[in-house]
């Protein structure tokens, strides 16, 4: 778990200065997106060096030159190793094939030209390997969730600590939450991720230039687990299984307490592991009384997502209904802290009119659909919405914790479609909205030697980066112009490889990508994590205590220990490829749903 630093685990490796020390001679290095770039499109790398720069040239499988230049102006130091970053623009090079740059004495990872390249097809096979209960695709896992009980929420022992005080208390069930996806490297699960997940591939099923059975088949598997979590005879939502750590009076564990594979957990009779075989359910309100409107809003956009996708009317207009109902069930007044997860510091997240936005606008969108006389007042609710996100809570952008720049650009496709004016946002309200949030991207990128529009020195960067690079889309399919294209490009381009690391935080897309992920069921089968996406890098404080021991059942890895990244530490961030380093190396699937979301937008 990424949000808070849970008492389980020690922070990172030895303490290291934000710079790296200073070297008379570090060699040169050239980064590149490894997966590699569109024939038509912007295309940069970028040449890490300590000396003077010149010409650049790129050569196909075979050695031949097809492109030379001359290297970019110096685009500011990393650290004191690399004092210099220049730009190489490779945009003249169209013709589709494998390649590699040579310049300042050393070559690049390999890359590719080509109209079809595009990883987002490992990403979607992440969720697989993610899959619990009965369909989990290594052995079933889990089915004790099918007869669950619940339990109030629990005490913490401290503000920032997942660990818990006293006992649990029972208060209702069984209930059957079996099935859904792991939320990490971890084997939690989380209404408010997996209702986020869930609506980010209904959308690129929908926004994707080509119909994906595989794409549509797994968004219906986080759909049939969000109707388990939804009751719709009691109106509850029920919003976690499991409990991360254990309780400070040491009589029982959690999940981060222990490391095995998921399948081990239904016949664990081991001391104090009651919480690891029969897990706990949490609901976010009583039967029947509000709810956060962070999850109603995104819940129901699911299920109204789904709607705009079914071909069967009658099973569109139930899907319908069951997201109207789950959107009408918002706290909408003297709203405090949102529910998330628990404890709430996993997942901090501080606003919720986006979600009501997003909501309301998918409401619209499958009532349009559907001819569905409710669709106007939608459209009402989710103009409202978007008016108050833009007048209180703007400041981030497209993110787990902001949905804003989907509902902005769903918002505006739903008042089109309505043809009425009126409402409390205009189009180009909405469409500002999208530009400011590029806007915060491209200020931090103009100052950037690699152009990256997130920052490295918090968390969630690459979840960003893919963010900033599907609103670069989205903006494009509302308003016709492409001013922010090349600039999204460059996010993805950094998120696969064109990074002062030289790393792309896509399991295996690229020839040098994150090897050793915080993830249980890699590490142990020692089966790579294909698709997985990480934070990438990380504040560097948050590495100054060390990683910590490695769980007994835990596999070294790397297996030598040693940490290839540690001189490229700088601008405040270190990225460690250890399996220990859950700050930097541990995968979600909020990261590979809003990677695979960019990754199918820049397809089309």
């Amino acid at each position: 778990m990424r949000r808070l630093i849970p008492a389980t685990l020690a922070l990172a490796m030895l303490a290291s200065a934000n710079v790296a020390p200073a070297q008379a001679a570090a060699p040169a290095l050239v980064r590149v997106d490894q997966v590699g770039y569109w024939p038509g499109e912007s295309k940069h790398a970028y040449l890490m060096t300590s000396g003077r720069a010149g010409r650049f040239t790129v050569v196909d499988r075979r050695g031949r030159v097809v492109l030379t230049g001359r290297a970019g102006r110096d685009q500011g130091a990393w650290n004191s190793r690399y004092p210099h970053v220049h730009d190489l623009d490779l945009t003249r090079l169209r013709t589709p094939g494998l390649y590699r740059v040579k310049a300042g004495g050393t070559t690049s990872a390999e890359f590719e030209i080509a109209p079809s390249r595009n990883p987002a097809a490992k990403v979607l096979g992440f969720f697989g390997l993610q899959r619990d209960g009965a369909d989990a695709p290594r052995r079933p896992s889990h089915l004790n969730d099918r007869a669950a009980s619940v339990y109030d929420w629990p005490v913490f022992a401290g503000p920032d600590t997942d660990q818990i005080k006293g006992e649990l208390t029972k208060i209702g069930g069984p209930v059957d939450v079996e099935g859904g996806w792991f939320d990490a490297g971890d084997y939690l699960k989380f209404t408010h991720i997996l209702a986020y997940v869930d609506t980010l591939l209904w959308a690129a099923q929908r926004d994707g230039t080509a119909p994906s059975p595989a794409l549509r088949n797994e968004a219906a598997h986080g759909l049939k687990y969000l109707d388990k979590m939804w009751d719709e005879e009691s109106k509850t939502l029920y919003i976690q299984v499991g409990i991360g750590a254990g309780n400070a009076e040491g009589t029982f564990v959690g999940d981060h307490d222990i490391w095995r594979l998921p399948e081990a957990d239904d016949g664990d009779d081991a001391e104090g592991h009651r919480f690891i075989r029969h897990r706990p359910v949490f609901r976010a309100a009583a039967p029947g009384r509000p709810i956060s409107p962070n999850l109603a809003g995104r819940t129901a956009a699911a299920f109204a997502l789904a709607a705009q996708l079914e071909p069967s009317h009658r099973r569109a207009t139930q899907l319908l209904d069951q997201a109207a109902s789950i959107y009408a069930m918002a706290q909408t007044t003297g709203v405090d802290r949102l529910v998330t997860s628990l404890p709430h510091a996993f997942y901090p997240e501080s606003v919720w009119r986006d979600d009501m936005q997003l909501g309301g606008a998918e409401l619209a969108l499958a009532a349009q659909r559907l001819r569905d006389p409710r669709a106007g007042r939608w459209l009402a609710e989710s103009a409202r919405w978007a008016r108050g996100y833009l007048d209180e809570e703007p400041g981030d952008t497209l993110n787990l914790y902001d949905v804003s720049a989907l509902a902005h650009a769903d918002l505006v496709k739903a008042m089109r479609a309505a043809g009425t004016g009126g409402h409390a946002v205009s189009e180009a309200d909405l469409i500002a909205g999208l530009k400011a949030q590029l806007d915060i991207g491209a200020h931090r990128a103009a100052t950037d030697p690699f152009r990256a529009g997130a920052r490295y020195d918090t968390f969630d960067s690459v979840p960003h980066a893919f963010g900033l690079a599907a609103t670069a889309r989205l903006y494009r399919s509302v308003t016709g112009d492409g001013a922010y294209d090349a600039f999204g490009t460059r996010q993805r381009n950094w998120a696969l490889g064109a990074n002062p690391w030289g790393v792309s935080f896509v399991a295996g897309a690229g020839e040098h990508s994150i090897a050793c992920p915080h993830h249980q069921i890699a590490n142990i089968t020692g089966k790579p994590a294909t698709g997985a996406v990480v934070n990438g890098p990380n504040d560097a404080n948050l590495f100054e205590d060390g990683l910590g021991e490695h769980f007994e059942e835990m596999p070294a890895c790397p297996a030598d220990g040693v940490d290839r990244y540690e001189r490229f530490t700088g601008h405040g961030s270190r990225f460690v490829d250890d399996v220990r380093s859950w700050q930097a190396s541990e995968p979600a699937d909020d990261f590979a749903a809003i990677a695979l979301y960019a990754l199918t937008l820049t397809s089309t």
